[in-house]
């Protein structure tokens, strides 16, 4: 048994809530853009609203990653 001082900490959420809706569109447009047409475009449109290039990696590069829309 660990002592109190050597328990795991919870494990923090895989992502932090979104917060800025305006942002959100952009990556879900920029997803759109990717299978319309293609990677190149979706990094490009992204950019262009100053979307943070870990942001767009993960969501292009890593589907998986993504967080699942709100229904």
């Amino acid at each position: 048994m660990l002592a109190p001082s050597q328990e795991a900490a919870p494990a923090a959420p895989l992502f932090q809530p979104r917060h800025d809706d305006a942002c959100s569109a952009v990556v879900e447009r920029g997803i759109i853009v990717q299978n319309s047409f293609n990677t190149v475009c979706a990094i490009e449109y992204m950019k262009s609203h100053n979307v943070h290039p870990r942001i767009i990696e993960r969501v292009l590069l890593h589907p998986e990653q993504r967080r699942q829309a709100a229904h």
